[in-house]
């Protein structure tokens, strides 16, 4: 589940190359420190969307849950059935593996086939399951990501490759079903914009619109952005079908998640589910926010107002615990154990490139 501007996801990975570069003697805090200020100094007007986006979702939450009954949120809670929760849980994991491909595409995309699907994973997960929770996962997460693939010969333009890659799968996806959810369902989308039905529908038709324009574009030959070392050959059309793919299914198995918490009454349709979950992921990511917090659940509570308000504040506070804080403390577990790993078989985890394809 994944900026409201893709060039400002490049951007952020350019600063983290710039930064790692800089610091040929891998000082950790250098780089974290380092990094967040020339980030911040690239991205003042988004930084400052981002506020704007945060002090909107205060407000909203403020006036949502000004009357909201504790002990009725803790009654909801406790009242979750068990095997929801358990089905939540196990859509959540496949949400996780399904971000796993990203990283695996990205990697076969820069023709890096000889990193193995396990180190992808590895860095696919830590990297999501910190990024998500610290915020500003363009940085956060392609930190994570160098710390792993630098190991496997990947250089600093490897892994902004990477990072950019993974970005547009993230977009692709989200703008294929949002676009259809939208066309489809304007009125899920005009509860939290509360822009005009019919002006929503618009909205969806022209990112179908596009896609299909951005499919078309890369048809006839080979397309290749950025300048210099930083070059990307993007995936044909084919494999940016597949790029599609692996994102709807990421969004796919985070709303089946979010549904499975929901009251059963009243029933609510599944694409009205999408679509609000899509825009409130996006107006997380845009805030940066540490685990979009604030921001996700006051569009989920605007965006679904047919439940209790109560009732929804349950089950979102039990899906953050399945999406943020597992997943949070198994990256921190894994990334851990690497590390002593690491130290006492220092040859294990730096293998050269001749190593990994034999």
């Amino acid at each position: 589940m994944g900026g409201f501007d893709a060039n400002q996801l490049v951007n952020a990975d350019d600063q983290i190359g710039l930064a790692l570069s800089r610091d040929p003697m891998g000082n950790g805090a250098g780089i974290v420190a380092r990094t967040l200020r020339e980030w911040a100094a690239a991205n003042r007007i988004g930084i400052a969307l981002s506020i704007l986006i945060i002090i909107a979702a205060s407000v909203a939450l403020f006036v949502l849950l000004r009357d909201i009954d504790i002990d009725k949120v803790i009654a909801a809670i406790r009242a979750t059935a068990p095997e929801a929760v358990l089905t939540a849980a196990g859509f959540v994991a496949c949400a996780y593996l399904t971000l796993t491909g990203y990283d695996f595409f990205a990697l076969r995309t820069i023709g890096r086939d000889d990193v193995p699907y396990r180190i992808a994973a590895l860095a696919s997960f830590t990297g999501y399951a910190i990024g998500h929770s610290l915020g500003a996962t363009a940085v956060t997460a392609g930190m994570v990501r160098y710390r792993i693939y630098s190991a496997y010969g990947l250089s600093l333009v490897d892994v902004a490759k990477i990072a950019f890659i993974t970005g547009l799968t993230f977009w692709l996806g989200n703008a294929f079903v949002l676009g259809l959810g939208v066309a489809l369902k304007p009125a899920a989308a005009s509860a939290i914009n509360h822009a005009p039905v019919v002006l929503n529908r618009v909205i969806g038709l022209a990112a179908l619109a596009a896609i299909i324009g951005y499919l078309l574009w890369l048809a006839p030959r080979p397309r290749i952005v950025g300048r210099d070392q930083w070059q990307v050959t993007l995936p044909s059309a084919p494999l940016t079908v597949v790029q599609i793919a692996i994102g709807v299914c990421d969004l796919t198995f985070v709303a089946l998640a979010m549904n499975a918490l929901l009251p059963a009454q009243p029933p609510l349709a599944f694409f009205p589910l999408v679509v609000t979950i899509v825009m409130a992921t996006l107006l997380g990511f845009a805030s940066h926010a540490p685990g979009s917090i604030g921001v996700f659940d006051a569009a989920m509570l605007i965006g679904l107002p047919l439940f209790e308000k109560e009732q929804l504040l349950a089950s979102l506070l039990i899906f953050r615990f399945l999406y943020f804080v597992v997943p949070l403390f198994f990256a921190v577990v894994a990334l851990g154990v690497r590390e002593l790993y690491s130290a006492f078989v220092p040859r294990a985890m730096s293998p050269t490139r001749d190593d990994c394809e034999g």
